[in-house]
């Protein structure tokens, strides 16, 4: 996934195994329930990729505009030393950093065109009885073949581009009040079979995932809108 992202090295290795990826999910989700459970929050939905709690007496149709705050992003746990196992300047902190801002600017790109279109949500800059402050976070980022500004032409050949997991918190504005809290993750297919990955390809990836979360975000926030209810509690 990217975007801008990819070259690097020759039929690049995925360090973060699926074992080892699971663990960073459900450490992500440990965080989820606990700060729900801090702020009295019940879990309505819970699945393998994660979950969502939220204020049952919250009256959601009250929101009609956004304040989206900028996405942070963070790479899963020695992401950038394991890319440099073989190859100590193929990915530098410059590198990281660029990745990370345009993977911020992507995320407001998508979600503000989803959430806006049709006449949906007004966004704003400030806060207001009728606005819904939403603060995201990428986490666990796992690029396979990172784009970087080394000079070295090569190709980077991977059976699947990365994943991430996104959590969200979202707030009443003018009270500061945790009205709801999710986390989700999500990985670019695997093909099994190795294909050129590119910064075109990174960034196709990138947007098909955030473009399926803010999806799942507008159809979620518009029936809570409609029913005045975010979901009913999990009866499992």
């Amino acid at each position: 996934m990217n975007i801008k992202l990819m070259p690097s090295v020759l039929f690049a290795i995925v360090f973060s195994l699926g074992g080892m990826y699971a663990v960073f999910a459900d450490t992500v989700q440990d965080e989820i329930a606990i700060e729900a459970e801090l702020e009295g929050l019940t879990l309505v939905e819970k699945d393998r990729r994660g979950e969502i709690y939220a204020n049952l007496d919250v009256d959601w149709s009250v929101y009609t505009e956004i304040q989206l705050q900028d996405a942070t992003v963070a790479f899963r746990r020695n992401w950038k030393r394991d890319q440099n196992r073989y190859d100590p300047f193929k990915v530098k902190t410059s590198d990281v950093e660029r990745i990370k801002q345009q993977l911020s600017e992507l995320f407001r790109e998508v979600f503000t065109d989803e959430l806006t279109k049709d006449n949906g949500y007004v966004m704003t800059d400030q806060p207001g009885p009728q606005v819904l402050t939403i603060k995201p976070a990428i986490v666990d980022l796992d690029i396979s073949a990172p784009d970087t500004d080394t000079p070295v032409n090569s190709k980077s050949y991977t059976e699947s581009s990365g994943r991430m997991t996104l959590k969200l918190e979202l707030y009443d504005s003018v009270t500061g009040d945790l009205l709801a809290a999710a986390s989700d993750r999500q990985e670019s297919p695997y093909r099994g079979y190795f294909q050129w990955t590119n910064r075109v390809t990174n960034r196709a990836d990138a947007d098909r995932m955030l473009q399926r979360w803010a999806e799942a975000l507008r159809t979620r926030l518009d029936e809570a809108r409609e029913s005045g209810t975010l979901a009913e509690p999990d009866q499992t």
